[in-house]
């Protein structure tokens, strides 16, 4: 299934788009999912960083599985101070 996955501020800087469409099998996990962005965008993320998911407006867990049409977006670490 191919999903059009969104990516913000950093990754957004990173991969030089906004929204990235991807190729994931049926039954593809939230995990499949990052590993494949980490796979095409080398620098999105340290491998220790944990990315941060969410689908269809919901934070989601490396288990969730994903279904054609989710809004999945892609969202860094925040910093302040």
């Amino acid at each position: 299934m191919e999903l059009n996955v969104r990516l913000f501020a950093l990754y957004r800087e990173r991969a030089g788009r906004s929204i990235v469409p991807v190729v994931v099998p049926d039954g593809a996990t939230v995990a499949d999912l990052t590993d494949e962005m980490r796979r095409r965008f080398p620098n999105l993320a340290p491998p220790e960083v944990n990315i941060v998911v969410a689908v269809n407006t919901d934070y989601a867990d490396a288990s969730v599985v994903l279904q054609p049409g989710d809004d999945v977006c892609l969202i860094p670490p925040v910093s302040g101070g």
